[in-house]
């Protein structure tokens, strides 16, 4: 029973599990040094060294602003610059078709948040992969909503459309709207794409969908954090974008895109909410009712943030030399992920398909226990309901080559 709060909010106390052990482990670094711990708890790119990496030309561009565009308020919806920036930022050279409006949010968590709160009845449930970003269901439970999970992988470590259908059909016999998340390309936690022949399948399943639901509203939010960190020379990350459209007029896709990743701007809360409707009316209602949630819950997001991503994209010159401080540590988290998976091919320790992104996965059973175990060797994971979170991400590639023989003993040792 709750002393002063509402029963429904009551919460449980204590630090975010994921911060929790990011706080040991450095704890633990400060006692031994860097090169004594193993960190993959963050979810932020970290160099060799075990420093924060920011980009220099990003930051070159921030400092360059008047005290004025640190100062000021940004508009409601976000800085109109901002907004036709960070479009050109999302789809690049793979601009959808259709009525396309974006909204400032902070981070791609607010673009989550306004999708769920706006486009989801209270009481409804959100669909998710069984793998997924656990504030998804802070998200959700804060704003009076659940989730629904089905399966990521089939048996054979593709994307389970069946069971993605099986449960998307059970909700809109109970629901009248269903919203569902795909974080892809990059997913977090696992690091899975869904690839085209994929998307061309899902496509033709909202198609026929909303043509068999005409009074179903169906809403897929692609989650596209990771996206720069993705793709490769045979595939573009960004090719599925053109084709997911014209899927009638009661399917609408959103794209949640954080500047938090692509930027490194992780404190500086930059991102939006795009959708890419298949009517005028419904992308103008899409910015009204979005730029009233924006009111109603942060006001405003960060100037200098916005106008630095829109600065950027004034100039092909600095764009450039963004980008190719992007591919850069794009190899290197390539070569880091990659090192991993060698390693643990060959001893035989078992992860989820991987094919871009932060972060690796590994099934486990009792993988609290696991990870505990591992904190007492000096390496620190997340551990998952489903199982452990490893991020190439802020390791070097030298430890991503010791860490897979380190997990397989300490799950050999727990789950003997």
């Amino acid at each position: 029973m709750a002393e002063m709060v509402i029963d429904s909010s009551v919460r449980e106390t204590g630090a975010d599990p994921i911060f929790k052990v990011a706080g040991a482990a450095a704890e633990r670094t400060k006692e031994l040094g860097r090169d004594a711990v193993i960190n993959s708890t963050i979810g932020a790119f970290m160099s060799d060294e075990g420093k924060l990496v920011a980009f220099k030309t990003v930051y070159r561009v921030l400092r360059s602003l008047p005290d004025t565009e640190f100062a000021g308020y940004a508009k409601i919806a976000g800085l109109p610059e901002y907004l036709e920036a960070v479009q050109k930022a999302c789809f690049k050279e793979f601009r959808p078709d259709g009525f396309i409006e974006a909204i400032a949010t902070p981070g791609g968590t607010g673009a989550i948040r306004h999708t769920i709160c706006n486009y989801s009845e209270i009481g409804d449930a959100i669909l998710v992969p069984d793998w997924y970003w656990a504030p998804y269901k802070t998200i959700a439970n804060e704003n009076r909503r659940d989730l629904v999970e089905f399966s990521l992988f089939d048996q054979n470590g593709h994307f389970n459309l069946e069971s993605y259908k099986k449960e998307f059909l059970a909700l809109i016999k109970t629901q009248k709207r269903v919203v569902s998340i795909m974080n892809t390309p990059a997913h977090n936690p696992t690091g899975y794409s869904v690839t085209m022949d994929e998307w061309c399948a899902l496509k033709d399943f909202y198609t026929e969908t909303a043509e068999a639901h005409p009074d179903c509203k169906i809403i897929v939010l692609v989650d596209i954090a990771y996206i720069d960190f993705a793709g490769n020379i045979e595939q573009n990350a960004r090719e599925f974008m053109p084709m997911l459209t014209n899927m009638g007029e009661n399917v609408l896709p959103l794209y949640a895109y954080s500047a938090s990743k692509s930027y490194t701007m992780y404190g500086l809360r930059n991102g939006a909410l795009i959708c890419v409707a298949p009517t005028k009316a419904i992308a103008e209602e899409f910015k009204a009712t979005c730029t009233f949630s924006n009111r109603g819950t942060w006001s405003n997001g960060t100037r200098c943030a916005q106008k630095t991503i829109a600065e950027i994209f004034s100039d092909e010159l600095i764009l450039n030399d963004v980008i190719t401080e992007q591919e850069f540590f794009r190899a290197v988290l390539q070569r880091r992920a990659e090192a991993f998976i060698e390693e643990s091919e060959k001893i035989g320790l078992e992860l989820c398909t991987y094919g871009d992104g932060f972060f690796i996965s590994i099934p486990c059973k009792m993988a609290d226990k696991v990870s505990d175990y591992l904190m007492k060797k000096n390496l620190f994971i997340v551990a998952l309901k489903k199982g452990l979170r490893f991020a190439p991400c802020a390791v070097s590639e030298n430890n991503c080559r010791k860490a897979p023989k380190m997990i397989k003993e300490a799950m050999n040792f727990i789950l003997k």
